[in-house]
């Protein structure tokens, strides 16, 4: 496999649309890229209700105990210290709710965690402070460091991007299924793309998988999401989606740059 170094060539944005990055102020979600962040974002909203229903139903019972029972309306207290039928009523009804969250959550949970057969494989690799990406289907890799300020216009980014935006790309073609395996060489560091519902922790000396398949082509964001060190804040990820067709035409430009192995696969016919 050709040993990674400084990248020998730049990735541009090339007027590709920004979809995937935080927004100053936001309080939701990023637009979900992918069927797993569209089932993570609804099952957040299912859970939302429940909680919100809870806190309702606790807070008018607080008020109900308070009008009720308090001293001028109830001046002779209760002296019973038991009453099955409500204790029983306060063990069951969790359960319960807990049993609903369970029957929606775990098949998100195991969804995540059943990696599928890989179209494209992508070895990601967290370094002190910045990630590393290697394609061994075709034995070639490159180093992914995050762009100054005044670099951004020279790769196509704005100001806004700065500490998000990297010089080169993780680049996958659309609806695809990509497979990546984290791992670290240094500490524990995390790979994460909030738009499309994956965040993976890579440990040294292990290799763990995660999986997508985004559905739109654009440029997506992320960034080291475990406590790294001084500068954990600037390794941030660049995920670039493109068509099948720029997909094969990058491979194979990647292949000759980094005397990779030419691909065998026809991506634009799949």
């Amino acid at each position: 496999m050709a040993a990674l170094g400084a990248p020998a060539f730049a990735d541009n944005r090339e007027g590709m649309e920004i979809i995937g990055q935080p927004i100053p102020g936001g309080i939701g979600f990023q637009p979900a890229a992918t069927e797993l962040a569209r089932e993570l974002q609804w099952l957040d909203g299912l859970l939302l209700v429940i909680i919100t229903a809870i806190v309702l139903f606790v807070t008018a019972l607080i008020a109900w105990t308070i009008v009720r029972h308090n001293a001028k309306s109830n001046p002779e207290p209760a002296r019973f210290s038991h009453n099955t039928p409500i204790e029983i009523t306060w063990t069951v009804v969790p359960i319960l709710i807990l049993v609903f969250i369970g029957a929606f959550s775990l098949p998100v949970l195991f969804k995540q965690q059943e990696i599928p057969e890989a179209e494209v494989t992508i070895k990601a690799t967290g370094y002190q402070w910045f990630w590393g990406y290697e394609y061994p289907e075709h034995d070639f890799g490159f180093e992914s460091f995050m762009l100054a300020r005044d670099e951004l216009a020279e790769h196509g980014y704005e100001d806004e991007h700065f500490l998000l935006a990297t010089d080169t790309a993780m680049v996958v073609p659309v609806d695809t299924t990509v497979v990546v395996q984290v791992t670290a060489a240094d500490v524990i560091h995390s790979w994460t793309i909030p738009a499309f519902g994956v965040k993976q922790d890579g440990i040294p000396g292990r290799l763990a998988e995660l999986w997508f398949s985004a559905e739109k082509e654009g440029i997506y964001f992320g960034q080291c999401s475990e406590l790294c060190g001084k500068d954990h804040a600037y390794m941030p990820i660049t995920v670039k989606v493109v068509s099948k067709e720029e997909y094969a035409r990058w491979l194979d430009t990647a292949i000759a740059q980094y005397n990779g192995t030419p691909r065998t696969v026809d991506y634009a016919a799949k």
